[in-house]
Protein backbone atom coordinates (compact mmCIF):
# COMPACT_ATOMS: atom_id res chain seq x y z
CA UNK A 1 0.00 0.00 0.00
CA UNK A 2 1.41 3.39 -0.92
CA UNK A 3 2.55 5.74 1.77
CA UNK A 4 2.22 9.48 1.60
CA UNK A 5 3.98 12.43 3.12
CA UNK A 6 0.75 14.46 3.03
CA UNK A 7 -0.85 15.19 6.38
CA UNK A 8 -3.78 17.06 7.81
CA UNK A 9 -2.32 20.11 9.58
CA UNK A 10 -3.32 18.62 12.95
CA UNK A 11 -1.64 15.32 12.12
CA UNK A 12 1.91 16.60 11.77
CA UNK A 13 4.27 13.72 12.35
CA UNK A 14 1.82 10.85 11.75
CA UNK A 15 2.48 8.83 8.66
CA UNK A 16 0.07 6.86 6.55
CA UNK A 17 -0.13 3.27 7.70
CA UNK A 18 -3.11 2.31 5.61
CA UNK A 19 -4.41 3.61 2.34
CA UNK A 20 -7.38 2.37 0.39
CA UNK A 21 -7.37 3.00 -3.38
CA UNK A 22 -10.53 4.49 -4.81
CA UNK A 23 -11.25 3.19 -8.28
CA UNK A 24 -14.97 3.53 -8.69
CA UNK A 25 -17.42 5.58 -10.66
CA UNK A 26 -19.58 8.13 -8.83
CA UNK A 27 -22.57 6.45 -10.45
CA UNK A 28 -24.02 3.68 -8.31
CA UNK A 29 -23.56 0.23 -9.78
CA UNK A 30 -27.02 -0.80 -11.06
CA UNK A 31 -27.37 -3.75 -8.70
CA UNK A 32 -26.09 -1.92 -5.64
CA UNK A 33 -29.36 -0.27 -4.66
CA UNK A 34 -31.74 -2.14 -6.93
CA UNK A 35 -33.31 -4.09 -4.08
CA UNK A 36 -32.91 -1.45 -1.39
CA UNK A 37 -36.14 -0.39 0.24
CA UNK A 38 -34.67 2.91 1.36
CA UNK A 39 -31.68 5.06 0.55
CA UNK A 40 -28.49 4.34 2.49
CA UNK A 41 -28.29 6.62 5.52
CA UNK A 42 -25.31 8.78 6.38
CA UNK A 43 -24.73 10.83 9.52
CA UNK A 44 -22.21 13.60 8.88
CA UNK A 45 -20.38 15.40 11.69
CA UNK A 46 -18.77 18.44 10.12
CA UNK A 47 -16.47 21.13 11.41
CA UNK A 48 -17.54 23.93 9.08
CA UNK A 49 -21.04 25.00 8.05
CA UNK A 50 -20.13 25.59 4.38
CA UNK A 51 -18.42 22.19 4.07
CA UNK A 52 -21.31 20.55 5.92
CA UNK A 53 -23.86 21.86 3.44
CA UNK A 54 -21.64 21.04 0.45
CA UNK A 55 -20.96 17.44 1.50
CA UNK A 56 -24.57 16.87 2.58
CA UNK A 57 -25.85 18.14 -0.78
CA UNK A 58 -23.36 16.03 -2.74
CA UNK A 59 -24.41 12.90 -0.88
CA UNK A 60 -28.13 13.65 -1.25
CA UNK A 61 -27.74 14.26 -5.00
CA UNK A 62 -26.21 10.79 -5.24
CA UNK A 63 -29.10 9.08 -3.46
CA UNK A 64 -28.10 9.05 0.19
CA UNK A 65 -30.32 10.02 3.11
CA UNK A 66 -28.22 12.52 5.11
CA UNK A 67 -28.49 13.95 8.61
CA UNK A 68 -25.74 16.15 10.01
CA UNK A 69 -24.50 18.33 12.82
CA UNK A 70 -21.67 20.75 13.52
CA UNK A 71 -21.48 19.62 17.15
CA UNK A 72 -19.53 16.70 18.56
CA UNK A 73 -21.62 16.96 21.72
CA UNK A 74 -24.89 16.47 19.78
CA UNK A 75 -23.49 13.81 17.47
CA UNK A 76 -23.43 10.86 19.89
CA UNK A 77 -26.98 11.57 21.05
CA UNK A 78 -28.23 11.79 17.45
CA UNK A 79 -26.46 8.57 16.40
CA UNK A 80 -27.95 6.71 19.37
CA UNK A 81 -31.48 7.77 18.36
CA UNK A 82 -31.30 6.36 14.82
CA UNK A 83 -29.30 3.64 13.09
CA UNK A 84 -27.16 4.96 10.23
CA UNK A 85 -25.32 2.95 7.60
CA UNK A 86 -22.27 5.17 8.04
CA UNK A 87 -21.11 7.97 10.31
CA UNK A 88 -18.72 10.44 8.65
CA UNK A 89 -16.63 12.60 10.98
CA UNK A 90 -14.75 15.58 9.54
CA UNK A 91 -11.39 15.74 11.32
CA UNK A 92 -10.18 19.01 9.85
CA UNK A 93 -10.09 22.12 11.95
CA UNK A 94 -8.63 23.17 15.26
CA UNK A 95 -8.69 20.40 17.86
CA UNK A 96 -10.85 18.18 15.66
CA UNK A 97 -8.61 15.10 15.71
CA UNK A 98 -8.77 14.57 19.45
CA UNK A 99 -12.52 15.25 19.45
CA UNK A 100 -13.05 12.89 16.51
CA UNK A 101 -11.24 10.08 18.31
CA UNK A 102 -13.29 10.61 21.48
CA UNK A 103 -16.52 10.67 19.46
CA UNK A 104 -15.57 7.59 17.45
CA UNK A 105 -14.67 5.67 20.62
CA UNK A 106 -17.97 6.72 22.26
CA UNK A 107 -19.98 5.66 19.20
CA UNK A 108 -18.20 2.30 18.98
CA UNK A 109 -18.75 1.71 22.70
CA UNK A 110 -22.47 2.54 22.45
CA UNK A 111 -23.05 0.88 19.06
CA UNK A 112 -20.23 -1.63 18.39
CA UNK A 113 -21.28 -2.48 14.83
CA UNK A 114 -21.66 1.16 13.71
CA UNK A 115 -19.41 1.97 10.75
CA UNK A 116 -17.44 5.18 11.21
CA UNK A 117 -15.13 6.98 8.78
CA UNK A 118 -13.06 10.11 9.18
CA UNK A 119 -13.07 12.61 6.33
CA UNK A 120 -9.88 14.53 5.69
CA UNK A 121 -8.35 16.27 2.68
CA UNK A 122 -5.11 14.33 3.04
CA UNK A 123 -4.11 10.74 3.63
CA UNK A 124 -3.82 10.18 7.34
CA UNK A 125 -3.98 7.40 9.80
CA UNK A 126 -4.27 6.91 13.52
CA UNK A 127 -2.91 4.38 15.93
CA UNK A 128 -6.33 3.55 17.38
CA UNK A 129 -9.15 1.14 16.68
CA UNK A 130 -11.28 3.98 15.33
CA UNK A 131 -12.25 4.70 12.63
CA UNK A 132 -13.16 1.85 10.27
CA UNK A 133 -11.86 3.91 7.35
CA UNK A 134 -10.36 7.26 6.41
CA UNK A 135 -11.96 8.89 3.39
CA UNK A 136 -9.89 11.32 1.39
CA UNK A 137 -12.22 14.11 0.31
CA UNK A 138 -9.77 16.51 -1.36
CA UNK A 139 -12.75 18.65 -2.40
CA UNK A 140 -13.49 15.95 -4.93
CA UNK A 141 -17.19 15.05 -4.90
CA UNK A 142 -16.66 11.90 -6.97
CA UNK A 143 -14.05 10.58 -4.55
CA UNK A 144 -16.30 11.29 -1.57
CA UNK A 145 -19.27 9.49 -3.15
CA UNK A 146 -17.16 6.54 -4.32
CA UNK A 147 -15.55 6.17 -0.90
CA UNK A 148 -18.90 6.21 0.90
CA UNK A 149 -20.33 3.64 -1.54
CA UNK A 150 -17.34 1.37 -0.96
CA UNK A 151 -17.81 1.60 2.80
CA UNK A 152 -21.46 0.50 2.66
CA UNK A 153 -21.34 -1.79 -0.37
CA UNK A 154 -21.68 -4.97 1.66
CA UNK A 155 -24.57 -3.85 3.87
Amino acid sequence: MPESSAYCPEMSGLSVTSYRPFNCSPEAPPALYATAVKAPSIFHVSSRKLIQKLRDDILRIHGFEVASTLSFSQALEMVQKKKYDLVLIDVEGENRVAGAELLCDAIKKAIPDQRVAYVCNHRISFKSDCPDEIIRAEFNPELLVCSVREMIADL
